[in-house]
């Protein structure tokens, strides 16, 4: 037990309290009695009760227990040595002792439980896999390790690591367990590793022109000597291939290379050998701006060649014509264009995460983007609720809805346990879109099967859009599959409902048993009730669902990509009501707009046909039907500008817009406007040691630069800016390896791109032992390096110890001591003498009544 004090200054206050009472006793003695004296006493020590817990007096009871926490670095730089981990802390802990606790946890990016702090510790459990092991974390495995334990008890941390953090700082954190029981031990191990080929950097001009010849520049480090091939790729595709040998250490390799791709082009080396120890760190990007004439792309939805290439002609701007399964993943194949057209393409062809990507670089980086009706286009094409309408200047609702058929749609889905995660999630999804494109008056039904139908919504009149919604996402997912008996349920349910259109769209990613849909589907039709079929994944039973949808005269949908089932049932929705398409010839109302007033200057063609749409709220409406509904409009989405023209492309709807001899001219003017305008600004943009992005402005003003990252699959990034000066500003990015995209915008919206290859993990670099953060850390907290397993439960220089305050006992002391000295002042000693005296006189009466009942018993006992 050990007496302590936390501020012993206070103990200052005793001198004046000392002096006083000093003073006033030599002052008085000659006055005092001895009874003045014991007064004087007893208020002498009240005070000093006060001061003592004024100065925060405590005691430490010792703990005898005491904990070992082992910490076993997992990280990719420790690959190979989870064995010999393993068995050093096996035989360490043959030297445990009963009163200590020892637990295991391993760490990467965060600290995870392999066995937990207990006493009864004997062996250890196979290891549990880690997800992520990018990173090496101490700092935050120290702070949760510092969390888990108990503070009061002496604790010994043993971290196994080579010490090679990528991620936080642990001397940083390790400075507080400064006067604390935890001490912090490391056992160095390192990757066993003998050969390894890695890409230590890959450099590529920042700025480049169509035809000019660069150099692609590539640095291969090799532990030993080695053979291997050398590969360079120009937006994905191989442009050089090399067999290289390579001495022990650094190799430089120099590829020229004509660009002929535009944009922000990505280049990628590739360096392969037959052994090698990590993977990951044999591949490098890097990001050059190859500067050209404006280029367009073209996504044709058409099985012939493309009548916009053709209305527009080679001699005109540079275009690709891709179709729709050929859209790319990648933002960065996006940005090497300036303008995308969709030309009648199906939504559901293209998927939302495709979607989003193009949303991105329309947004952020200006590119423009045009819609062109069709068939297969706006609300028909599925794009209700989807990025793309996020980004047009129409909503795919139409005016007039009043004058639509009544519809009755009820829709199938499977909730069996193949459909669990992503593919139930967005199906419900994809019936809530369709829900949310119906009028109230229509009719609703949800119908959700596992081994048998569950009537989620009863068939009826669609009362309260919210609660069905809410309803149809709430479904959750069950057992088999049986498709026949829910089919059956929805078409008995629509059968004898008096609506102009009724239309049963089924769901499902696996098989069921047979039934009788012949019969089924006919007596469905002769009921005026259509049905179309979704096979979702491969496992769906294909030919069944194709031939039901054939014999329901509807539509079939065999689904690869799960992110194209919301554009589908939304396609099916809008595919209801065919009045969707106006086909009554007009002639188009232009409005007095820049730019399209000369072309127009001679008349307006007649038009045949075009697909409804809604102007949003701030569009600039160019041309309108005699309906007033939007044939082409126009607006600015971010950065970009979007276009829609809802008429078509072939002639079949545009009518005499096709032969009119400006047709290429207006498809000119149109991409013209598309096209954005870029700064001549060059920034500098430079990826720091630390992990962050450095920007510098030429013109000083790098304050009132906007600035946006964005990943390669375009989700943008969470980005902080600091100042650093007039001319730098520091972009700190939460960024995963691989290429990141940045849109710097000045005050006149004028947009400068620069892509930046973040490479991957210093995790994946061979390196030994960080000696110096092992040294540095086990001195700061008073551990040591060890090197042999009996050395992890060696005794604690530092015991463990309860802290109990006593200050408010010496506070009680001090009170009750006070009270007695009042009692004294206000009574006098005569308060305690005649008590004593009055207990006495009691005690005496008592005594002889007793006595003489003594006796008279004794007397009568006599008598008797």
């Amino acid at each position: 037990m050990d007496l302590r004090i936390d501020m012993p200054l206070a103990l200052l206050l005793l001198l004046p309290i000392f002096m006083y009472f000093g003073w006033t006793y030599w002052r008085e003695r000659q006055r005092l009695k001895r009874s003045h004296i014991t007064v004087l006493g007893i208020r002498i020590l009240a005070v000093i009760c006060l001061v003592f817990a004024l100065a925060g007096p405590y005691i430490l009871l010792p703990i005898k227990e005491e904990q070992i926490l082992f910490m076993v670095d997992r990280s990719a730089s420790m690959n190979g040595t989870d064995g010999e981990m393993a068995n050093f802390i096996e035989e360490s802990l043959q030297s445990k002792k009963d009163e200590q606790l020892a637990g295991i946890y391993s760490f990467s990016s965060t600290l995870q439980t392999e066995a937990i702090l207990s006493k009864t510790l004997k062996e250890v459990p196979k290891f549990t896999n880690i997800e992520a092991t990018d990173q090496t974390n101490i700092e935050q495995s120290l702070q949760l390790a510092s969390g888990i334990v108990n503070s009061k008890k002496a604790t010994r941390l043993v971290l196994l690591t080579d010490g090679n953090e990528t991620k936080g700082n642990a001397l940083e954190f390790a400075s507080k367990f400064k006067g604390s029981n935890i001490s912090v031990d490391v056992v160095p191990f390192h990757q066993p590793v003998s050969t390894d080929v890695s890409l230590k950097s890959f450099v590529t001009p920042q700025v480049a022109y169509v035809g000019e010849q660069q150099q692609l520049v590539t640095e291969v480090h090799a532990t030993a000597a080695n053979k291997g091939e050398l590969l360079l790729y120009e937006n994905d595709k191989l442009v050089h291939r090399e067999a290289v040998e390579l001495a022990q250490g650094s190799n430089v390799f120099t590829y020229k290379h004509t660009a002929t791709a535009e944009g922000l082009v990505k280049y990628e080396a590739v360096v392969q050998v037959e052994q090698d120890a990590i993977f990951e760190n044999n591949k490098l990007t890097s990001i050059t701006m190859v500067q050209s004439e404006p280029h367009l792309l073209i996504v044709n939805g058409y099985d012939s060649a493309s009548p916009i290439a053709a209305a527009l002609g080679r001699q005109s701007i540079s275009f690709d014509v891709v179709d729709a399964q050929s859209l790319p993943n990648e933002l960065s194949s996006y940005l090497q264009y300036n303008a995308i057209i969709f030309d009648n393409v199906p939504g559901h062809l293209v998927g939302e995460a495709k979607m989003n990507v193009i949303e991105q670089a329309v947004k952020n980086f200006g590119v423009g983007f045009t819609m062109v009706g069709g068939e297969n286009s706006f609300g028909l094409g599925g794009y209700f609720k989807t990025p793309i309408e996020t980004l047009l200047p129409v909503e795919m609702e139409i005016k007039g809805k009043e004058q639509l058929p009544s519809l009755g749609l009820v829709i199938v889905l499977d909730r069996s346990g193949s459909m669990y995660g992503s593919k139930l999630e967005l199906a419900k999804e994809a019936a809530a879109r369709s829900v949310e494109m119906l009028r109230d008056e229509d009719t609703l039904g949800f119908i959700a099967f596992d081994d048998r139908p569950w009537e989620i919504i009863e068939t009826g009149p669609l009362n309260n859009k919210e609660e069905a919604v809410d309803t149809i996402l709430s479904v959750t997912p069950g057992g088999g599959t049986e498709i026949y008996g829910s089919l059956a349920r929805a078409y008995e349910n629509l059968a004898d409902l008096k609506l102009q259109r009724k239309h049963i769209i089924l769901l499902t990613d696996g098989q069921s048993q047979s039934g009788n849909y012949e019969d089924l589907i006919a007596e469905g039709k002769e009921n005026g009730v259509t049905l179309s079929t979704v096979a979702i994944g491969q496992d769906a039973d294909a030919n069944l669902l194709e031939a039901l949808s054939e014999m329901g005269t509807g539509r079939f949908y065999d689904v690869v990509d799960e992110q194209t089932i919301p554009s589908i049932l939304s396609r099916e929705t809008a595919m209801i009501s065919r009045t969707y398409i106006e086909d009554n010839p007009f002639y188009p109302t232009i409005y007095n707009a820049s730019g399209w007033n000369t072309l127009f200057a001679n008349g307006v063609p007649q038009m045949n046909a075009y697909i409804g749409t809604t102007a949003k709220q701030g569009a600039s409406v160019i041309a309108e039907s005699e309906k007033e509904d939007p044939v082409l409009a126009q607006w600015q989405y971010g950065l970009g500008k979007t276009f829609a023209f809802t008429s078509d492309s072939t002639g079949k709807w545009t009518g005499d817009w096709a032969r009119w001899q400006d047709w290429g001219t207006f498809w000119q003017t149109l991409i013209s406007q598309m096209l954005p305008s870029y700064n001549d600004v060059a920034y500098d943009v430079r990826l720091e040691s630390d992990g962050s992005f450095v920007i510098t402005d030429p013109t000083n003003e790098a304050a009132f630069l906007d600035v946006v990252a964005v990943n390669e699959a375009g989700e943008e990034l969470e980005t902080q800016l600091e100042a650093i000066s007039a001319s730098q500003i520091r972009a700190v990015v939460q960024a995963e390896p691989g290429l990141i995209f940045f849109r710097i915008a000045d005050e006149d919206q004028a947009i400068f791109q620069a892509g930046i290859s973040v490479p991957y993990s210093a995790e994946y670099e061979l390196r030994p032992v960080n000696d110096k953060l092992v040294e540095e850390l086990t001195k700061q907290t008073g551990g040591s390096v060890l090197k042999e397993p009996k050395e992890v439960f060696r005794e604690f220089t530092k015991k463990g110890a309860d802290r109990q305050n006593i200050a408010t006992w010496l506070i009680l002391a001090g009170m009750l001591l006070f009270f007695i000295d009042i009692t004294i002042r206000r009574f006098g000693w005569s308060f305690f003498t005649k008590s004593k005296k009055k207990e006495q006189l009691v005690e005496n009466k008592t005594t002889q009544a007793e006595d003489t009942n003594v006796a008279q018993l004794l007397k009568g006992m006599k008598k008797r």
